[in-house]
């Protein structure tokens, strides 16, 4: 995160390690910080100061030694010559960030009519798979392969699996848009992971994912190109079976594993129920936790669990926190008595309770006011404009799509329901889509909202970055969109089916959001006889 407020122009500056002169934002330039993510920090031999080494020297010491070799023969090439010329080093000529390695031909003058420079790089040539007239069995099947130890001097770059994987990522970053920087990078790690690559071999995620990373190439994107090839094994854990262990971690064995057959047939489905969402499934084990953990210090098994135990253990939780965990304990004791792990269900005939809803309060301007403030982006103004107006939840504003848009009748789709534009959103929309042009003009993102992440991908935007300009805010993207519904109930009738037909939503919630206006019109009624 960088030292200085949104919107400031940092000065120019001089990096703290390089000490070279120009316009970078942070304390580092670019290479140097990229230098010191791949490298130790020590002391150097040359300069004594503490900083990120490599081969004991710091990057400062290493752009002297290559400005020294422009009056010797030869670059830096092999370890020895480049330890000498490191040594020799006795003083550092300061440089402008960007120029202490343009030390080639300057470049061609501009021809008349012409571009400047040097001409575009070509295309690899076309590749295709290559042919395995015969194969070298692997002589162990489980032993990993380990990546890091290669040498990236050492690539095979005459290799075929290489040239085929060049020609497929080529194809990949023409339909994506993928940047400059992102084909070298992805070039790059596919030359180091299918180096010694023969017919037969499979890449696994858990041996590329560390070697990829710790030279700051884009693990996602090569695994991208290796599933098109046909080559990748994703072999990573589930972020479900890390979250399990952690969540049985203190439970008795016998209960925990009961827990976790129930856990996972509620993720997976049984003969005689539906797989439940991820989230829900998240939340039943969250709500249940607590009692088997004070259950654990008595008891080995489910089955040991009584009637009083539970009620022992409602008695200590009110509201709403009391029905979500008696709901949840409900779920597990009626599969372990359909599994025939328990002989009574001791949650039956407890009554889990009418939840009351509170009435729903709008919003006051101020609160409006200030969560208008802080969108400051085009992106951030649209998804207000999404959630304050059309009622858009978080979900169904991230799944949107360029199609859903209709401009020319001024209409736009979400969650399958056509809505008209009105001037405002019509107007922050065309700011929008204006932006992802100017931004992301090669993308191939069909969504409407994207970011640096999701643009050179297919993917959507995540719910965490569509609300970030939004949290903390008293009128979040959930409140904006609940004082919607709740002024269209105060403004057009309470009228549940109204509701409904505008917004799409369920009988039982249409009629909740007209029991809070009927509420709210009373009682402003009685306010003003007073």
């Amino acid at each position: 995160m960088s030292r200085y407020p949104k919107g400031y122009r940092k000065p120019t500056d001089s990096c703290n390690s390089c000490l070279a002169w120009g316009n970078f934002s942070g304390r580092h330039c670019q290479t140097c910080y990229m230098f010191g993510r791949s490298h130790e920090t020590a002391t150097c031999a040359g300069c004594r100061r503490v900083q990120p080494l490599k081969w004991n020297y710091c990057r400062l010491c290493w752009c002297q030694a290559r400005l020294n070799t422009q009056t010797a023969a030869g670059p830096l090439t092999a370890e020895a010559d480049a330890r000498a010329r490191l040594q020799a080093v006795r003083h550092h000529q300061l440089f402008f960030v960007g120029l202490h390695h343009r030390n080639g031909p300057a470049p061609a003058p501009a021809q008349r009519g012409g571009r400047r420079g040097p001409p575009r790089k070509l295309p690899p040539a076309p590749a295709w798979r290559p042919s395995a007239d015969w194969s070298q069995l692997p002589l162990f099947e489980q032993i990993p392969r380990d990546y890091s130890r290669l040498d990236p001097t050492a690539v095979d770059l005459t290799s075929p699996w290489l040239a085929w994987a060049k020609h497929l990522a080529h194809q990949i970053a023409e339909a994506r848009g993928w940047g400059r920087n992102i084909r070298f990078a992805v070039n790059r790690g596919l030359a180091l992971v299918l180096t010694e690559h023969v017919e037969g071999d499979v890449i696994r995620h858990s041996e590329i994912f560390t070697p990829l990373r710790a030279r700051d190439l884009p693990v996602g994107h090569t695994v991208t190109v290796l599933e098109e090839m046909g080559i990748f094994l994703d072999d990573k854990e589930p972020s479900f079976e890390s979250w399990l262990t952690e969540r049985l971690e203190g439970l008795s064995p016998g209960i925990s594993t009961e827990a976790e057959r129930w856990t996972r047939t509620l993720r997976d489905g049984g003969p005689r129920s539906l797989p439940r969402r991820q989230g829900t499934v998240w939340l039943y084990l969250n709500h249940v936790r607590p009692a088997l953990l004070d259950w654990s210090n008595r008891y080995d098994h489910l089955r040991e669990v009584t009637r009083d135990d539970v009620l022992a253990h409602t008695r200590t939780l009110h509201g709403h926190h009391r029905r979500d965990q008696l709901v949840a304990l409900r779920s597990l004791f009626a599969w372990a008595k359909r599994a025939g792990l328990i002989f009574r269900n001791p949650t039956s005939r407890i009554k889990v309770g009418q939840y009351e809803y509170g009435v729903l309060q709008p919003l006051i301007p101020a609160q409006v006011d200030r969560s208008v403030a802080a969108a400051t982006t085009p992106a951030a103004r649209l998804i207000l404009a999404l959630a304050a107006v059309h009622a858009a939840r978080v979900a169904q504003i991230g799944t949107l799509m360029l199609d859903d848009l209709d401009i020319g009748n001024r209409r736009m789709t979400i969650a399958g329901r056509a809505r008209p534009l009105d001037d405002l959103t019509l107007k922050l929309l065309l700011d929008w889509l204006e932006h992802r042009r100017s931004r992301w003009p090669n993308t191939a993102n069909l969504h409407l909202l994207i970011n640096n992440q999701t643009a050179t991908k297919t993917g959507r935007a995540s719910n965490h970055w569509i609300s970030t300009a939004m949290r903390g805010q008293d009128a979040t993207l959930e409140r904006l969109r609940i004082d919607r519904q709740l002024e269209e109930a105060l403004t057009h009738g309470r009228d549940p089916l109204h509701l409904a037909q505008v917004f799409g939503l369920d009988e039982k919630t249409a009629m909740r959001y007209a029991a809070s206006a009927r509420a709210l019109l009373e009682q402003a009624a009685e306010q003003k006889h007073q």
